[in-house]
Formats: structure tokens, sequence, C-alpha cells
């Protein structure tokens, strides 16, 4: 299960900026084309958080849809699992993947 291992590098990055205060609350960007699965981010989470001063805080992960710039509608359009190099509406060729990589830290909430 690599979600672990990217947990606790995300753990990792938030001991070093809370500064020896409790975190409540850390909130993710997780792109649907990320290779991670979401589930399994959630119960990894106990294990990258315990003993840190992330334990027992709430984690949130917000899914991004995975789309591709389609240069012949001249529009962002959503893909699937399935995508094949195509537009999926109206089937122009198209690679350019524009979002659902993503894997990043939104938000950390700390105790004051």
């Amino acid at each position: 299960m690599h979600e672990l291992g990217l947990l606790s590098g995300v753990v990792e990055v938030i001991v070093d900026a809370a500064d020896g205060r409790r975190v409540r609350r850390v909130a993710l960007d997780v792109g649907t084309r990320a290779g991670v699965i979401e589930d399994a981010l959630y119960a990894a989470w106990p294990l990258a958080s315990g003993g840190t001063v992330c334990e027992g805080a709430d984690l949130e992960v917000e899914v991004i849809a995975a789309t591709v710039w389609c240069p012949a509608c001249e529009a962002e359009r959503e893909i699937d699992e399935f995508f094949a190099l195509a537009c999926p509406e109206c089937g122009a060729p198209t690679a350019d993947l524009r979002h659902g990589r993503e894997f990043a830290i939104r938000e950390v909430d700390v105790e004051t």
C-alpha cells in the first residue's frame, strides 16, 4: 500500500510546519489519476499520523476529476478510467491532461 508512504510524507511536511502545535484537520486534493485509492488513504491515515502532532486529526480528501483539453472543441472535458487519448465528446485526438494527477495538501487546521 503506497498510500501509507505518501501520507507519511504528508505528515512529515505538516509536522515541520506545525512547529509543535496540534493538528486538527488535514485536507488533501487527490486526482482520479494520481494512482491512489481514496479508501486506502483513509485506512492508512491513523498509521501515518500516529505518534505525531497529526494523531487524531480529521483527514478530508477532495477528489479531483481527470480532464483533458480538446483542441477541436476548444474545451476541457472530463475523462473516465477508459480514456483512449481522444476527446470523449467529439473523438478528436488529445493527450493534454489538465487535471487528475494532483496529490497536494490543500489545507491544514492547527490549534493556536
